[in-house]
Parts: structure tokens; sequence; C-alpha cells
């Protein structure tokens, strides 16, 4: 099962428009995914999901990241880096065996001219640390709001050729 985790808590952020591009495509490519928004997390996460214990609502999202067997991770830049709601949500998650050699593609997204190189730098680290395998090719899209047209979907040949590519990566990965 793969999932796509738009990396923001952010209400309509083009981190979702990205998350929901991406499972288009992979289902247009014969790859069903499912998309999971920080959106979508409990508002007391910090409260009632963190240092073992559980909420009913979390419990919920903890068996998503369990049957996932490939994560598709959207990472807006936060900071010079990713979103803190992101590591809180793979705190609130159950460890090792939430993340451990499981696979994962990591997409960086900004308003800048890098695309979250930083970020999505960070976040492999922590991939690292969780045993979790990346796709060596990462992508980084910069001047988002410049990427997508009016009906949310990235259009730039150049953008469209890299993320073809690493999609049909992460299909045999």
């Amino acid at each position: 099962m793969i999932t796509i985790i738009s990396g923001t808590n952010r209400p309509s952020s083009n981190t979702i428009k990205v998350a929901k591009y991406y499972q288009k495509t992979l289902m247009l490519k014969g790859l069903e995914s499912t998309v999971f928004s920080l959106e979508d997390l409990p508002d007391n996460l910090i409260a009632s999901d963190l240092y073992g214990q559980r909420s009913p609502e979390f419990a919920v999202i903890q068996e998503l990241v369990n049957k996932t067997t490939k994560f598709l991770f959207i990472i807006p830049e936060y900071n010079g880096s990713f979103p803190g709601v992101l590591k809180t949500f793979i705190d609130a998650c159950n460890f090792p065996d939430s993340f451990y050699d499981k696979k994962a593609a990591l997409v960086g997204v900004s308003s800048g001219k890098y695309g979250n190189i930083r970020g999505v730098d960070h976040f492999g680290g922590v991939c690292s640390y969780l045993h979790l395998h990346v796709l060596p090719l990462r992508i980084h899209i910069a001047s988002i709001k410049t990427e997508l047209n009016e009906t949310g979907d990235l259009y730039k040949e150049d953008t469209l050729k890299f993320c073809h590519e690493q999609m049909d990566k992460f299909i045999s990965f």
C-alpha cells in the first residue's frame, strides 16, 4: 500500500495540490494510493498521542501507517527546513515498526528558488534513523506558485519529466 503524506497542516496548501497530483498520476500508471494530509491530525495530538498515549482518532491514522509499505512525502519548506508538524506526526507513530524497513520517496516544494533542498535533506536524516529506505531521486519543486495551473496540476515540461521519472522509479523501488 502506498500513502502520500501531505507534509503540512496548512489549509488549502500547495503541498496538498502536489500530493493529489502525484496520486492522480500514479493512478494513471496503474497504482492506487492514499493521500493523508497532516490537516487531518487530531487537534490535540501533542497532548493525546505522544509518549505511549493513543487516542481513538490517531489509532485510525496509526493503522494506515502500519498498512503502508511505501510512503511518498510531499514536504514544504518552513523556516529553511521541514514543518514541525511533520516531525510531530513521525514522533506520534509507533517506533520502530511504523517505518522500519519500509520505503519512501521525497518531494520538496517551496515558494523560493531551491525547492526545499535543505528541508528534504534534514528529513532524509530522520528517515535514516527510522530505517526508512529513501529512493535516491529526490525532487525539488521551486517557485511552486508558478508550477501549478488553475486546476492544481503541475504543468511545466521539465517538472513533469522529473516527477514522472521519480514516480516510475518509485513504482519499481
